[in-house]
């Protein structure tokens, strides 16, 4: 008889339960940026992209050191090979929305007055959620080593970026000698102590970055709310989406991450993920929003968003074969493509919206070549682009305190 698979939540709860009482969570390990291999959180090999949710925290808890990861699929049409033997890494997609092609009255694609295909976004009645297994560059031959930070090419310094991103924000923040550093709801205000008290600089701008993650859950803002007291699960529920935002805001700004005076909650965190396990998703979900939120001030964010991580740290991705992956949605020809799964030998499984067929296409067919030069070159593409990417989502429950300290 077939196992069970559990669902990823629990998986991931019970991981988490486990290092928590070992004090090895992700978030736990303090790591800070010198000699670090680029990026430190899991991504995509292929795209570059950072795994989003809680797709990262499971990939954490594999406990494998190189942040690649591709599925057997991806591996395999990128000319790598899965070793023998080795077990995948669960994950999970959540579709909310669907793109469709806009049509008139009489059923007519609609064309802007660039005459390209006209798209809209339409609500899931029902959110779609799909399982992929995902394997580490550690269990693929091919894939290449990792550069190092110092190899890599840095025209920003991490702690200008988190100076620049925390005077971007516009948030208040008080220094004041001590040994607190907490937000403020009723004065929306953060304090925290003076700079010369911390022994490292990163340590300071970690510390600070996790009171921003509670500065965001203002009702001008992500609107979490804040009002529950020391103790409360509430309190554990909002400290612990502040701290996964911390670790994925340290990773982002290349300064690292410091855990601070995470003991305290970790009896908490034990306790709200034993009585509801779905609890991490909704976390990571909402530390993913934090995160985005706060980097939308970060300057060099700005300037190079369209440049992703294989760009500016692979050496290998001159070897890396581009091409066509399930979830590609591509216009060529005032027709809607879109890429719904791979066969053997490099084929796809094709639907064409307009006619509503269902087809199969091999990699030497011309249709194939026309549509990856669309995915690789828009200039190629008489209409917009939708390539497979990750999104988040899940009910959100607002939890609410007064002082929010570290």
């Amino acid at each position: 008889m077939k196992k069970e698979t559990k669902d990823l939540h629990v998986q991931v709860a019970e991981g988490l339960i486990k290092a928590l009482q070992a004090g090895t969570a992700p978030w736990q390990r303090p790591w800070s940026t010198e000699g670090l291999l680029i990026p430190r959180l899991p991504y995509n090999a292929i795209s570059g992209k950072r795994y989003q949710g809680i797709n990262v925290l499971s990939l954490l808890l594999s406990g494998r050191e190189d942040p690649r990861w591709l599925t057997f699929k991806q591996a395999e049409a990128a000319g790598f090979r899965v070793k023998s033997g080795e077990k995948g890494t669960l994950i999970q997609f959540v579709k909310t929305v669907q793109r469709v092609t806009k049509r008139d009255s009489g059923g007519q694609i609609i064309l802007d007055d660039n005459h390209k295909v006209v798209t809209e976004d339409r609500p899931l009645t029902k959110a779609i959620i799909s399982n992929a297994w995902v394997f580490n560059a550690a269990q693929i031959q091919g894939l290449g080593a990792l550069v190092s930070l110092a190899a890599a090419s840095k025209k920003w310094e991490p702690l200008e970026r988190a100076e620049g991103l925390i005077k971007n924000s516009g948030a208040t923040i008080r220094h004041l000698a001590g040994d607190e550093a907490y937000y403020d709801l009723r004065t929306d205000s953060i304090t925290i102590p003076e700079h010369s008290q911390f022994d490292a600089s990163d340590k300071y701008y970690a510390t600070l970055l996790h009171e921003l993650g509670h500065w965001t859950g203002h009702s001008s803002r992500l609107d979490r709310s804040l009002f529950n007291f020391p103790g409360s699960p509430g309190y554990a529920r909002e400290e612990l989406r502040a701290e996964i935002a911390s670790m994925m805001l340290g990773d982002a700004l290349g300064i690292g991450h410091d855990p601070g005076q995470h003991s305290a909650y970790v009896a908490a965190w034990i306790q709200l993920l034993t009585d509801s396990p779905f609890e991490i998703h909704k976390a990571a979900t909402d530390a993913e929003k934090i995160t985005a939120f706060l980097l939308s001030f970060d300057n060099k964010l700005a300037q190079d968003l369209e440049n992703p991580i294989q760009q500016a740290w692979n050496p290998q991705k001159s070897a890396v074969r581009k091409f066509l992956t399930t979830g590609d949605e591509i216009f060529y020809k005032d027709k809607h493509y879109q890429i719904t799964g791979h066969l053997k030998q490099g084929r796809i499984k094709v639907f064409e919206e307009g006619s509503g067929t269902h087809f199969i296409v091999s990699r030497t067919d011309k249709l194939y070549t026309s549509l990856l030069d669309c995915k690789l070159d828009a200039s190629f593409c008489p209409g917009p682009l939708l390539t497979a990417t990750e999104q988040s989502t899940g009910s959100e429950e607002n939890q609410h305190l007064p002082n929010l300290k570290r």
